[in-house]
């Protein structure tokens, strides 16, 4: 007992850190540690365990990719997938999100034929697909915006402008929809979805091949609210009184069990729905942010997922999430 008072009131932070970076870093010994700083052996065991407990010391794995490929085959039984791309986990939040739209990049270019349509989501994860340089083949596809636009702010990540990026990237054509994302009461959204050119589009989005949509989960600085589409109250009431743990395309919001959620923020987005993803032969749902885990098992539970495009990360937090929660 009196040993573990030392330990935390003798044990200053310098020389804890020191005890780490030998034990870590150089590759000394608990002998050879107790040796030098004159301890017992036991209270260099127990002063590294404090390490990594107050985060001076962090322990990273990096998987090989064989293990990647029994998670995605784990995904896929659990989930009923045709694919789950999972992507090595890097060092930050932007690299994470390009390996992961290099492996979408590279499953679109095997998948994409001549005339296919694509509809398309929003966001940073669907935005850095069309960005993302590599070698494809033309295709004479047609990307067809799934939702509406947002204002200058958002420019870079809006549906319209990543369409614009795919039709470029695989020499194919691309459709906007002529309306707002984000309206403030259903009235306008009906009055929208009665208008010509947008129903044309959206029937258009309905009857893709492919859709290539985002995960956004309930976060009260997320890029919704940002965007000033939802305030940060609306969000916290959705997720706590609701249980909403996610929205899908931006658009429909949903519980752990995948079930759509009725919230006060329900039928003010201009776009596809959860019910007519369903029918698109081919979802691609990507999201690379670990905070996204249990958005992702919500979208994967509707039943909507058809290609689970992720982190190795999240697909162990997923799998892990699923046995705890059934």
């Amino acid at each position: 007992m009196s040993a573990n008072v030392n330990d935390n009131t003798n044990i200053d932070s310098d020389l804890l850190t020191e005890i780490a970076i030998a034990y870590y870093q150089d590759g000394a010994t608990q002998e050879e540690i107790s040796q030098k700083f004159g301890m017992s052996r036991a209270k260099v065991g127990r002063l590294l365990r404090r390490a990594r407990d107050e985060g001076v010391v962090e322990i990273t794995v990096k998987y090989h990719p064989v293990f990647s490929e029994k998670l995605e085959q784990q995904l896929i039984e659990r989930f009923n997938l045709k694919r789950a791309l999972i992507a090595l986990d890097q060092p930050d939040e932007e690299a994470q999100r390009q390996q992961v739209a290099s492996l979408v990049s590279s499953y679109l270019s095997t998948i994409l034929t001549d005339d296919m349509v694509v509809t398309v989501g929003q966001g940073r994860n669907i935005a850095s697909i069309a960005s993302h340089v590599g070698v494809v083949p033309h295709r004479k596809c047609r990307f067809v915006c799934g939702i509406g636009g947002t204002h200058r702010s958002g420019n870079a990540i809006n549906a319209d402008h990543i369409c614009r990026q795919l039709a470029k990237k695989y020499d194919g054509i691309s459709e906007t929809l002529y309306a707002p994302a984000y309206v403030e009461d259903i009235k306008v959204k009906e009055s929208f979805m009665k208008n010509g050119t947008v129903k044309e589009t959206l029937d258009r989005a309905r009857r893709a091949d492919v859709a290539l949509v985002g995960v956004g989960d309930m976060n009260e600085n997320s890029h919704m609210v940002k965007l000033g589409w939802f305030t940060p109250q609306e969000i916290v009431e959705a997720r706590i009184r609701k249980g909403v743990v996610g929205d899908i395309a931006g658009y429909d919001f949903f519980d752990s069990q995948g079930q759509q959620a009725d919230t006060m923020m329900s039928d003010r987005v201009i776009g596809l729905s959860m019910e007519e993803l369903r029918h698109i032969p081919t979802v691609v749902v990507t999201a690379a942010e670990n905070s996204k885990a249990l958005a992702l098992l919500g979208a994967l539970r509707s039943g909507i997922v058809d290609v689970l495009a992720t982190s190795v990360s999240n697909a162990l937090t997923i799998l892990n999430l699923d046995q705890q929660m059934k």
